[in-house]
């Protein structure tokens, strides 16, 4: 006969005890391990101690396993084969995220370096006890090498006509003080109209040293074919783009342009002023975008002269989209795109607030930026229309036909 509302109730109160809660987690632990077993066995083929036919491995003892939950922490033992691996599909392990994020807030706990909200994660994550060092090393090396291995993979599969350039700050300790560390970001569009994320790096600011050494590690692996490199206009990052991306024209970031511009004009005026810079970039073609930057320079320039300098100085590089086809203007005009991620990012460190050092925030921003990777590849969605990239590469001349052997002209007489 099914239980009351009210015996149910009085169940559930009675498991909230002490006694109640460690007969959970017995109970609990026991049901896991007697699953485990049964899924080895069944991917085995035999069960403990059976000779059979559809045997396809040997047991090798066991490994503990200790699985931490709201009820505690449940000590199971995870079947070693002898041949091959195995693992319980109940315990499946954590998305990249997740294990990321988890190695963060525990490592920082672990270090004695975790803030109030750190120590409500791990309560959260049911491990008030804590884990150990060599829990979160074990986690963090798994870790390492799958990110290790994106952040160096070759870029030489494809060209890349666009590359956006930005930076995002986090907190980390570094020499025992709290500092403020740069997270460079690269992501590409490549020829078929395709996204993907080209690299990541940690440093101590956006000086032009670090922007080179950015620069030349994605060139190193193999990134060709640059056309326009999009970007805010930091004399770091300006200089390294002439430096290394030698070809490519430098796109200002028209949001990134107007920030600076509100930066020296009433805010009352702001409205008006952006409207009308706007319109640079409504125009038709080229030599139409060009001329308006011009005319609206001398328009603001009667009000606002150091405006109409800003524009005069920035033509060039503020203009640099208009060279390439039209249909692809609104998504290389600025890296509004790139700030979208770099919002993602923020979202997940600002969780763990300071991190212990770059490693961790290198490990987290890089497992952000690997899940976006892999949902532009394995969703594939055209950021550029297609029929509009084969604008950018002109065609290849013809390889001219080879010349025939040498034969003999016989002509009767």
């Amino acid at each position: 006969m099914a239980l009351s509302r009210s015996d149910l109730l009085r169940l559930l109160e009675s498991l909230r005890s002490a006694d109640g809660l460690e007969l959970v987690r017995s109970v609990a632990e026991r049901m896991l391990q007697e699953l485990i077993e049964a899924e080895a066995s069944a991917g085995i083929g035999a069960e403990w101690n059976e000779h059979t036919d559809t045997r396809t491995a040997l047991r090798n003892g066991h490994r503990d396993k200790t699985l931490t939950t709201q009820a505690g922490d449940l000590d199971l033992a995870i079947p070693k084969l002898r041949s091959g691996s195995f693992f319980p599909s109940l315990l499946e392990r954590r998305r990249r995220i997740d294990q990321a994020l988890f190695a963060v807030i525990m490592e920082a706990y672990v270090h004695g370096v975790s803030t109030r909200s750190v120590d409500e994660l791990v309560k959260a994550l049911g491990a008030d006890s804590g884990i150990s060092k060599s829990e979160v090393s074990r986690i963090c090396a798994d870790l390492d090498t799958q990110l290790t291995a994106f952040r160096t993979r070759p870029l030489d599969h494809v060209r890349f006509p666009y590359v956006s350039l930005d930076a995002t700050y986090c907190k980390a300790r570094v020499a025992h003080q709290i500092v403020s560390r740069a997270v460079v970001i690269a992501t590409g569009i490549t020829e078929d109209g395709g996204r993907e994320v080209l690299g990541v790096m940690v440093g101590d600011s956006e000086t032009e040293v670090f922007w080179t050494r950015f620069l030349r590690h994605l060139r190193e692996r193999g990134l060709n074919g640059v056309r326009l490199v999009l970007g805010d206009h930091h004399s770091g990052l300006v200089k390294a783009i002439r430096k290394v991306m030698i070809g490519a024209s430098c796109q200002r970031c028209r949001v990134h342009f107007l920030r600076n511009v509100f930066g020296v004009i009433p805010k009352d005026a702001a409205e008006m002023v952006a409207a009308t810079i706007r319109t640079i970039f409504a125009q038709p073609d080229q030599a139409a975008v060009r001329g308006q930057l011009d005319t609206v320079a001398d328009m603001l320039g009667a009000q606002f002269p150091q405006v109409k300098q800003m524009l005069l100085e920035a033509k060039d590089d503020l203009t640099a989209f208009a060279a390439f086809p039209e249909r692809h203007w609104k998504k290389i005009q600025s890296t509004n795109p790139l700030e979208r991620d770099n919002r993602e990012i923020k979202r997940r460190v600002d969780v763990v607030q300071v991190f212990p050092n770059d490693d961790s925030l290198l490990r987290l921003v890089t497992v952000v930026l690997f899940e976006m990777h892999d949902e532009w590849i394995a969703f594939p969605r055209r950021y550029l229309p297609e029929g509009s990239m084969d604008q950018i590469y002109p065609a290849e001349p013809p390889e001219s036909a080879p010349e025939l052997p040498n034969t003999t002209s016989t002509t009767a007489d």
